[in-house]
């Protein structure tokens, strides 16, 4: 099967968050069961550093935005057997302060989308799948079925739209429905692209596309509620048929105690009561601080999303229980400013770490007993999975692809044979704090349960495999 795979970032050249690890992971496990992979990413500020192999320079198209002619440089390299294609424009993605954000992020990635037409129409690949990521690409879709439903090839070619976050639903107004994409005002008039009284992007990708997926069952579930679609409720309703949740994996190669050179001591399920313990001792060692207690970290984008309200409650409940707090993160001013003063308040008991920095992260996830996610919704997460890699137990709030890849401790801990976290239901400091509470309990009290917990969450199944297999079984049911 030839599939494209279009979205705004991907691993290994450009990163904010984890549509780059699941777009490059998933693309990467389909190339493994022999399918033939094209990824089409926008040529950032900044790409030409990441890859150390050359990026050749194959062609330059004309984009045509209304009246304007714009010209899209085509680079392509191979990465991990991955055909990715960079569309180059330093007026559009050269910049500095990030991938997005800007005023003009409409006109930006609809420029993306007419560039992807094209080289579509340049390539002799025939493409079965033109799978989408979020509202960047998805109006691909309503694309290729309004203005190319007559052409012998794009007829052909079968979408699917992945929503990773649905918050983010590309807005942007009426008229730029045909100043940017050459597209007739009429279709925003049916509403077939209207939401909240603008034109959503996202909106176009769940109408138009021939299939539907987000990242776990437990969201997909969430979304076809009122209360937990975030404005997408009627749309999906009417998509439902077509609508299905698909949880993501991890990299079992990046994230493996068993041979990762960035942590301290290697470990794996058979030994991770003895070992794991080696790696909070030099990581307390190297900061300062006390390894003889539990260790609760946090790896995360510092946002609303993620859970902040809780977490400055969780954080302190930890030292008040004389344990350890460490975070690493960066995102919204306020909870940076909060968190350096927290460690300037506790110094003998947290880790304070602003940004993203990647062999932290791995020393982390080998060095804390506890892996905090007490998310306000979760779409799937990732940060869990990498933890259970590691032996780290999660602590999460039972929304969305938390509830499908944690299985929580029972309040008696009847569960504990099969048990690899500890959950809490109500977006709640209470509830929060309880489960900090039974985190210090479960370290303190049985050593049976808490080394049985690490044993589980190590054994716990994060394959990509698995869920390729069903994106695949999903592109056959409508390339039939």
């Amino acid at each position: 099967m030839n599939i494209l795979m279009t979205a705004s970032e991907a691993l290994p050249f450009c990163k904010t968050g984890g549509l780059a690890d699941v777009s490059y992971s998933l693309s990467k496990e389909f190339v493994k069961l022999n399918h033939n992979v094209s990824f089409v990413l926008p040529f950032y500020k900044g790409i030409e550093k990441k890859v150390h192999k050359k990026i050749n320079h194959v062609s330059d198209l004309i984009v045509t935005m209304n009246w304007r002619k714009i010209n899209a440089s085509i680079y392509h390299v191979v990465y991990d057997k991955i055909d990715y294609f960079l569309i180059k424009n330093d007026y559009y993605f050269y910049r500095d302060n990030g991938l997005y954000g800007y005023y003009d992020d409409g006109e930006r990635y609809a420029f993306f989308c007419l560039a992807i037409i094209e080289l579509m129409k340049y390539l002799p690949i025939k493409f079965d799948v033109l799978h989408l990521n979020d509202w960047q690409v998805s109006m691909l879709s309503c694309l290729i079925k309004t203005k190319y439903g007559s052409d012998n090839y794009f007829n052909k070619i079968k979408c699917v739209l992945t929503i990773h976050n649905p918050l983010f639903k590309g807005y942007i107004n009426r008229d730029s429905l045909f100043d940017l994409y050459n597209l007739p005002t009429n279709l925003y008039d049916e509403g077939k692209v209207r939401l909240d009284g603008q034109v959503s992007t996202l909106k176009a990708g769940i109408v138009y596309s021939d299939k539907i997926t987000t990242v776990s069952p437990t969201h997909r579930n969430e979304l076809l509620t009122i209360d937990g679609s975030k404005g997408l409720y009627y749309d999906l309703l009417l998509r439902k048929d077509d609508f299905i949740g698909i949880v993501n994996g991890v990299d079992e190669k990046e994230f493996n105690p068993r041979k990762d050179k960035n942590i301290y001591v290697m470990y794996n399920e058979s030994n991770v009561n003895s070992l794991k313990s080696k790696n909070k001792v030099e990581f307390c060692k190297e900061n300062g601080l006390n390894p003889k207690i539990p260790m609760f970290a946090i790896v995360s984008r510092l946002t609303s999303q993620k859970g902040l309200e809780l977490i400055y409650g969780m954080a302190q409940e930890v030292i008040n229980h004389n344990g350890t707090f460490a975070i690493l993160g960066s995102g919204e001013y306020e909870a940076e400013c909060f968190f350096n003063r927290f460690k300037a308040l506790n110094p003998k008991n947290s880790y304070v770490y602003i940004g993203y920095n990647d062999l932290l992260a791995h020393k982390l996830y080998a060095s804390c007993d506890f892996f905090i996610m007490p998310s306000a919704f979760e779409p799937c997460g990732i940060g869990q999975m990498i933890a259970h890699r590691y032996g780290a137990l999660p602590i999460v709030r039972r929304t969305g692809g938390l509830v499908d890849t944690v299985t929580c401790l029972n309040n008696d801990n009847s569960n504990y044979l099969k048990a690899d976290g500890i959950g809490f239901d109500d977006f709640s400091n209470i509830e929060a704090n309880e489960s900090i509470n039974k985190a210090f309990n479960l370290y303190y009290s049985n050593d049976k349960y808490m080394n049985t917990l690490r044993k589980n969450a190590m054994k716990k199944d994060h394959r990509w495999k698995k869920s390729a297999l069903m994106y695949l079984d999903l592109y056959n049911s409508i390339n039939k």
